[in-house]
């Protein structure tokens, strides 16, 4: 039964819990110690050693404890089954897990250890993993340090990345011929998911452009103002008429004031027209745009949808391939 987690901790109880826990393990060592001799004294050549040994012992074995081995295994088995209703009780009251049944599944070695069958007394043995939880828990013995527990982790980590990839390999499969199998895959997917959902995809877009467009020009607005300078004095430079201009008396000031105003409008202009973008009128406009070529974009042809199935193979085939690869092996090499 596992300690419960109290934000005000309870000497009292916490001597309890540690008092049932010690019991446990010590019963458990008990049960699997008589397992064992009792398995040993079945086969006829060491129980024959042993009446030979000690026979006194033996008859006092042979009529007290193995003649009534069935109900002192039973009297464990009580045991360890209360232990484990109150363990789940307790996980109910701490709500352990996020379902009140999770507690079995959790603790299915325990559970199993509670099994009186014959056959199944052989899975006593998984009591062992209770054994070295509650030794970890208090403290006595910590087998994450153990060499043993690296290599069982290890494998257990390879084993379950082995599985879950034939699984997910598996059921890419089985996609991938659902895709190929289709006739109208992407008529489909457009008319149930694209086109129910037009609306917000388009203000989606509206908002992404504005977005998009806003933080550019906020992080560039020095070198957009200074390109379109830069643009208006060379369109001036290369215009014939401010080229004749400057050749007069005083005419290289009037066209350098020229340029200047004209630089400062452009530029005026560029700002006004950027900001304006974040404005509601440009919102709805892109919206309408949007709006406009967006059943264009979703019109399909067989050449269209014969490419759009061929795409979707391929990733998944890309996906598999990623799958496939053992990273366990880059993880432990």
């Amino acid at each position: 039964m596992a300690n419960p987690h109290r934000d005000t901790p309870n000497p009292l109880l916490d001597r309890l819990h540690l008092a049932w826990d010690v019991a446990i393990i010590l019963l458990v060592l008990a049960n699997l110690a008589l397992l064992l001799f009792d398995s040993l004294y079945l086969l006829p050549p060491l129980n024959a050693a042993f009446e030979a040994t000690a026979p006194g012992l033996h008859g006092a074995y042979e009529r007290h404890v193995h003649a009534n081995f069935i109900a002192i295994d039973l009297v464990f088995v009580a045991i360890f089954l209360l232990d484990v209703l109150l363990g789940w009780a307790v996980a109910i009251a701490e709500q352990r897990y996020h379902r009140w049944f999770f507690y079995p599944f959790v603790h299915w070695y325990d559970v199993l250890g509670c099994i009186p069958v014959g056959g199944f007394r052989l899975l006593r043995i998984l009591r062992v993993i209770s054994l070295l939880h509650r030794l970890q828990r208090l403290g006595v013995i910590d087998v994450r340090g153990w060499r043993l527990y690296a290599v069982v982790a290890k494998y257990y980590d390879i084993l379950l990345e082995e599985l879950t990839d034939r699984i997910a390999i598996r059921m890419l499969d089985n996609i991938q011929l659902q895709v190929s199998a289709s006739d109208a895959l992407t008529s489909q997917a457009l008319d149930r998911v694209v086109r129910p959902r037009k609306q917000a995809l388009i203000r989606e877009i509206g908002q992404r452009l504005e977005a998009m467009a806003g933080t550019a020009y906020a992080h560039h607005r020095e070198d957009t103002l200074r390109y379109v300078r830069g643009l208006v004095g060379r369109t001036l430079a290369e215009t014939p008429e401010i080229r004749r201009l400057a050749r007069l008396p005083l005419g290289s000031q009037l066209a350098r004031g020229l340029e200047g105003s004209l630089s400062d409008l452009a530029c005026r202009l560029a700002n006004e027209a950027l900001e304006g973008l974040q404005s509601p009128e440009f919102s709805a406009l892109v919206e309408q745009l949007a709006e406009s070529g967006f059943d264009a974009w979703l019109s399909t042809d067989a050449h269209t949808e014969r490419v759009t199935e061929q795409v979707l193979v391929e990733l998944l085939e890309l996906l598999k391939e990623q799958i496939a690869t053992q990273q366990w092996r880059h993880k432990y090499e």
